[in-house]
């Protein structure tokens, strides 16, 4: 397997872990947004919309699951395909992840808006703040693992 593919999916998948955890202590425990189960299967209402998730009882967390570490092997892979060319240029990893971690809640918030009908006002700046917060958790370790394995190449 090519190593930026492998270096972005481990990346990415730590990431993924990591905004989870992110969200475990925030959206959960400080802001009670949800409850703790709630998180796997965020990702297959925002997509689905509701009534899919609902449909589909515990088997929306397994989609869930699959749909957000599925999305943060692809935006670690992208970054570790990106990486070398900022790395020429003397750019620190954590640097470039600041500005990648804005660009990918933009992206995946407007895809979900284009795809589903069923999701928070991304217009309200708390929601924009808390998914800016919860995308930096995400990059930036995801971006140090990237930087990482890929030092030698």
């Amino acid at each position: 397997m090519n190593n930026n593919i492998k270096a972005g999916a481990i990346g990415g998948v730590t990431g993924g872990v990591i905004i989870w955890i992110y969200e475990a202590l925030v959206w959960v425990g400080v802001q009670h947004q949800m409850p703790l189960a709630g998180i796997p299967r965020n990702a297959t209402g925002l997509v689905f919309g509701s009534s899919v998730q609902e449909s589909l009882g515990l088997g929306a967390h397994v989609v869930g699951t699959l749909i957000h570490f599925f999305f943060s092997m692809a935006w670690g892979v992208l970054f570790a395909l990106l990486w070398p060319w900022f790395r020429r240029r003397g750019f620190e990893a954590t640097f470039v992840a600041l500005f990648y971690a804005v660009v990918a809640w933009i992206v995946m918030h407007v895809a979900i808006m284009l795809v589903s009908d069923n999701h928070p006002n991304y217009y309200d700046p708390v929601v924009i703040i808390g998914g800016f917060m919860s995308h930096l958790f995400f990059t930036v370790p995801m971006s140090l693992i990237v930087k990482r394995r890929l030092a030698s190449h």
